[in-house]
């Protein structure tokens, strides 16, 4: 199986922790040289110290604030403007806060709206020049388990997220003829600060403890565990791979079994 990635340059963006820094780091391993992409500089430095380079691979960061999607146009832009060739691209953003949809104020809609969905096409519609000179691209997108099943009280993340995985499907029709797969992946409750942050939502809003909420959350889960970071970038590695070229188009849940529907 042709795993290597020897030779491409990834973008990977939300990367300085969580499984965006795991999903850089199976990457990297890989082969591949990783371009990093989040707010805080600091972090960037440190993740980026964590990468692999047994293959002379460069890898870089890049500072930008998903909430301000003119700025980050303008890095990306420039960015790929300098010569730069991205293969792949890892789309990974943090999701909106817990709530109902019910009482969600239309900010929180719009700029969920913009924090995913656009800052995902102008990513893409950075790169995609060099994917399609190359006749080859990996676009994976990392999203929710909530495009095959609502979350409850995650109504904002679930309507942007299904929002998302329909314009990947629709990317991968345009896309296929270049050799650009789009593929989403579907994160169940994974051991990040954005699960800390659901947690203790639903501990405030149901007045259980944190650790009773917990224990009940891994009682839907049939491994009966939470994912670690990495197991979530494995599959991500894969389809940014060789052995990925035939798939395309599809959500991939990476909950543990918890998702009921096919």
């Amino acid at each position: 199986m042709d795993l290597s990635l020897i030779g491409r340059r990834a973008l990977v963006s939300g990367s300085s922790q969580g499984i965006g820094l795991a999903s850089a780091q199976a990457l990297a391993a890989l082969g591949a040289s990783v371009t990093l992409l989040a707010r805080d500089q600091g972090k960037l430095t440190q993740a980026l110290s964590t990468l692999s380079v047994a293959n002379e691979q460069e890898h870089e960061r890049l500072v930008a604030d998903f909430n301000d999607p003119a700025a980050l146009q303008q890095v990306v832009t420039k960015y790929v403007s300098d010569g730069r060739e991205i293969h792949i691209l890892i789309n990974n953003t943090g999701g909106p806060a817990p709530g109902p949809a019910s009482t969600a104020s239309l900010d929180a809609f719009t700029a969920a709206f913009s924090q995913h969905l656009l800052c995902n096409q102008i990513l893409v519609q950075a790169v995609l020049p060099a994917m399609q000179k190359a006749q080859w691209g990996r676009i994976v997108n990392v999203i929710s388990t909530s495009v095959k099943q609502p979350i409850p009280n995650l109504g904002v993340s679930n309507s942007i997220r299904g929002a998302v995985a329909n314009w990947a499907k629709t990317l991968a029709g345009e896309l296929g003829p270049f050799g650009i797969t789009v593929n989403n992946v579907l994160p169940g409750a994974t051991m990040t600060t954005r699960l800390d942050a659901v947690f203790a939502s639903k501990s405030q809003k149901t007045g259980k403890s944190v650790e009773a909420v917990i224990e009940e959350e891994k009682s839907h889960i049939p491994l009966r565990r939470f994912a670690a970071p990495e197991e979530i970038a494995n599959v991500i590695a894969f389809l940014a791979s060789p052995a990925a070229s035939y798939v395309s188009g599809i959500n991939v849940p990476v909950d543990g079994g918890r998702t009921l529907c096919l």
